[in-house]
């Protein structure tokens, strides 16, 4: 006996998770109401909360330019780091 796997479009994807997180609802008493599994609907809503962060829990406007700022100033420490490793290196070689 095979089974296929049940497709679901884009559309009823967001109308389920909306259901979720608008109407304050559990993932549970709505996968059981639209009749799909309650780990389907768990990827759905964990994926849209990873592209729609909640406002109110994402870091300050102020704390995200200073994360944004220092990411920078990694990003330019290494690439600095990984020049002044080839420029030892090829100083190395030149004083053998």
């Amino acid at each position: 006996m095979s089974t296929s796997r049940r497709k679901f479009t884009d559309e009823f994807k967001a109308d389920a998770v909306q259901l979720v997180v608008q109407g304050q609802r559990p993932i549970a008493q709505v996968a059981r109401e639209l009749e799909i599994s309650e780990s389907s609907l768990g990827y759905w809503v964990k994926a849209y909360r990873v592209q729609h962060p909640d406002p109110e829990t994402a870091p300050p406007p102020t704390e995200a330019a200073r994360v944004a700022r220092l990411e920078a100033e990694v990003r330019r420490l290494a690439e600095e780091n990984a020049f002044l490793k080839i420029a030892a290196a090829f100083f190395a070689k030149e004083q053998r």
